[in-house]
């Protein structure tokens, strides 16, 4: 198991973060002080019992059946062009 300051998790996270996804875990230590660990995620098989138990923690809630056309007749939200570009490099950078 390895194990890493938050200064270094933070200067090389991506990096962490593909160790995890391979299964690893890491510790994280704050000034050498164990604080926390991030682990992989168990592979989800079935997407609706994951959503039901994210509903029953109160993390999501479910929708009540299809959208109407009305949704789809409601007006787009404005969003700037500069939160756009923000969003679309934090994804490319989180890749």
């Amino acid at each position: 198991m390895k194990s890493v300051n938050i200064a270094e998790l933070k200067n090389r996270l991506s990096s962490y973060l593909n160790r995890v996804k391979a299964g690893e875990e890491i510790v994280i230590r704050d000034r050498d002080r164990p604080v926390a660990r991030i682990v992989p995620l168990l592979p989800i098989d079935d997407e609706d019992a994951h959503l039901a138990s994210l509903a029953a923690r109160g993390l999501i809630r479910l929708g009540q059946g299809p959208m109407n056309d009305e949704f789809w007749k409601l007006p787009a939200p404005k969003v700037s062009a500069a939160i756009l570009r923000r969003a679309v490099t934090e994804e490319r950078d989180e890749n």
